[in-house]
């Protein structure tokens, strides 16, 4: 059997490594139109920052390993420029001597991979404007700040990348303005989450501009909408991807709603022998079932190891993804998996939201709080997803919550995990557990929570409620919530009988755990409509700052 892969990063080499491995006779090609093969991206912003010494760390495998190892024969800069599906053929142009030669297969994968999505502005394909794709946008960068000693550069897009090339260049001494369209900056977490990113971002010296674009692209500076104008000795193009479908789309291969190739489980396409993998593929979400596009690399890894396994008569899967994503800016650390509050609305879930505070471990060993926020469906009990900031230990939470909501795990069930703990680790009840606590108070034991939005709403809503701020006196006297009324927990069954039962009560404290000890008092004295504030004052604060 002979197989055809379409390119050599990430998908298209897991691809050929997993058919080798189950198939010792099939000859297998893989034509890579670019120079560089099997590079870890995901890298690249620490390379231009200066943490990754060398380039080459970043690009661990050339076409001699796959030879030598794997028995693959690998041509880089070689595009395959047309498909025949019905002669079972590929045109691939060589383009060191522009050569136009014809091949065979038996197999076709396609992992084509993604492309920058370029905005439309005057400008943009000036000589100081970059994107970060590959190796040799990596190289063009850092060649171009070595060269070049830019003292301001602006990024569009507050994703992932962004934000990570943003520490890079703050490192470098070099000034950062982020510009964001959205109202906040990482689009894909939720606004009261991300808030905690963008006042990071400020602590740091970053100037963030959300709810903004940029018109033009001048030699030294940027053009807002709004009229502004930002300095930039360089711009970085920070605007998320596309798949690269136009092979697909010349064959007739179908694609899916998300405007990437359409794959099966088994990653076939519509085409009879011709798989697809990678970024250039739709896959669909483990929670809900629905078409995505989340293009990551751990996935392309998992997808190509799938289709390498599928043609050559293996019996992998693919099980959909939960758009778990992760990554540092400066010391702070953001997570996410699974469905986000918005995304659980628009969906129709009937939910219940917590926000959890809590260190990565005791104090006395150094813990930092982080804030975990956690989505369950009301209905079923199930957890549906997560999103934490915080400077330690998120990489591990994040990990166990993802593992709960792929193997469908109700709230109730995170308080049972049998989770490492020691004091160097994590606390005797670890946040996880926690959360699962907060969340089954409030779905199974009739322990309601309020949202700081859903609060801000009630205030205004002209329904009578009675707040009650049940902190010690001196810490109500700091800082408090407007209308709230100074009830410490110590004193608030003493003057449960000035409270009108009729009114809508909440109860907050300093973070949530005393909040819910008055909202037990107040449903024991028999106050029917009871909510503790999540997150209480701490996390209403810090959504509300920025007002």
């Amino acid at each position: 059997m002979r197989i055809i892969i379409v390119g050599a990063v990430a998908a298209g080499t897991s691809a050929a490594a997993k058919a080798r491995r189950n198939s010792e006779d099939s000859e297998i090609v893989i034509y890579e139109k670019d120079s560089f093969i099997s590079y870890s991206g995901c890298g690249m912003p620490y390379y231009i920052g200066g943490e990754i010494e060398s380039a080459d760390e970043l690009i661990p495998r050339n076409p001699k390993f796959f030879k030598s190892k794997y028995n693959v024969a690998i041509h880089t800069l070689h595009e395959v420029i047309s498909i025949h599906p019905l002669e079972k053929k590929v045109v691939v142009k060589n383009l060191l001597t522009n050569e136009v030669f014809s091949d065979y297969y038996d197999r076709l994968v396609l992992s084509t991979g993604a492309r920058v999505a370029t905005p439309l502005i005057k400008g943009v394909d000036s000589k100081h404007v970059f994107a970060l794709r590959n190796i040799n946008d990596m190289n063009g960068i850092k060649d171009f700040i070595d060269s070049k000693s830019p003292q301001s550069a602006v990024i569009i897009g507050t994703g992932f990348i962004g934000l990570e090339v943003c520490e890079s260049l703050k490192k470098l001494g070099i000034n950062v303005t982020m510009i964001e369209k959205s109202h906040q900056v990482t689009p894909g977490l939720d606004e009261d989450m991300a808030i905690y990113v963008e006042k990071h971002l400020i602590e740091n010296n970053i100037a963030v501009l959300t709810n903004n674009s940029i018109t033009e692209i001048n030699e030294k500076s940027v053009t807002l909408t709004d009229g502004k104008i930002v300095d930039a000795d360089m711009v970085l193009l920070c605007t998320g991807v596309r798949p690269n479908v136009e092979l697909a789309k010349k064959v007739g291969i179908e694609l899916g709603v998300t405007g990437a190739i359409k794959v099966n489980s088994k990653m076939e396409t519509s085409q009879k022998d011709i798989y697809a993998c990678g970024d250039c593929i739709e896959q669909f979400h483990a929670v809900t079932g629905k078409p995505v596009y989340r293009p990551l690399g751990s996935t392309a890894n998992k997808t190509g190891r799938i289709a390498g396994d599928s043609m050559t008569g293996g019996s992998l899967e693919f099980r959909g993804i939960l758009g778990t994503g992760i990554f540092k800016t400066f010391d702070m650390t953001v997570a996410q998996t699974g469905l986000s509050e918005r995304e659980a609305e628009e969906l129709g879930y009937d939910i219940a939201t917590c926000h959890n505070i809590k260190p990565n471990k005791p104090v006395y060993m150094g813990g930092t709080e982080m804030v975990i926020k956690g989505i369950a469906d009301k209905v079923t009990g199930r957890l549906l997803g997560v999103q934490i900031v915080g400077f330690e230990g998120v990489d591990k939470r994040i990990d166990v919550f993802v593992t709960a909501i792929t193997f469908k795990a109700k709230v109730e069930d995170l308080f049972h995990l049998d989770l490492a703990y020691a004091p160097p680790f994590s606390t005797t009840k670890d946040p996880v557990m926690y959360t699962g606590m907060i969340l089954d108070n409030a779905i199974n034991k009739n322990r309601p929570l309020i949202t700081a939005k859903e609060l801000d709403e009630l205030m205004v809503s002209g329904e009578k409620y009675v707040l009650i701020d049940a902190r010690v006196v001196a810490q109500y006297d700091k800082n408090h919530i407007e209308t709230a009324k100074s009830i410490p927990h110590t004193k608030l069954r003493d003057n449960v009988e000035s409270l009108d039962k009729d009114a809508v009560a909440i109860t907050y404290c300093n973070k949530g755990v005393t909040g819910n000890a008055a909202q037990n008092i107040l449903f024991g004295k028999g106050i029917k409509k009871v909510y503790n504030l999540s997150g209480g004052q701490k996390h209403y604060s810090k959504t509300h700052d920025k007002k």
